[in-house]
């Protein structure tokens, strides 16, 4: 019994480092105006929504694909803690270069959900 128990713990600890280790870093910001998105055009898509910069973008065939999304701390420095949780994210736009100052541009709400708004732009995970 004792064994079987030791296993599972171990196996448990071997899990959570792999979930750890498949998110990917980056930085988010927020918008308020995704109509019409580049994905769905007026079609109401809620508002735990994102765009997507060029490097996620994939040629459109980002469209949909939902993001878990954890703040891990501010961009700049002496910014106090921003962070609230996690959200998870619908890709519903482009986020393009040169403009796009972030890996996702979440909606103001996603945002909110995550981190302090007043930070305008954060250090993240996601996967």
């Amino acid at each position: 019994m004792a064994i079987k128990i030791h296993a599972l713990l171990c196996l448990g600890l071997v899990l959570s480092f792999m979930s750890v280790a498949s998110a990917i870093s980056g930085t988010a910001t927020y918008n308020t105006i995704y109509v019409p998105s580049a994905c769905y055009g007026y079609e109401d898509q809620g508002v735990m929504i994102a765009a997507a910069s060029d490097d996620l973008w994939d040629d459109g065939a980002a469209c949909g694909r939902m993001y878990t999304v954890t703040c891990t701390g501010p961009t700049n420095q002496g910014v106090p803690q921003p962070c609230r949780g996690t959200v998870t994210a619908k890709i519903v736009d482009r986020c393009p270069s040169p403009g796009c100052q972030a890996t996702l541009d979440l909606s103001q709400e996603a945002f909110s959900a995550i981190a302090d708004p007043n930070a305008g732009k954060i250090t993240i995970d996601y996967d």
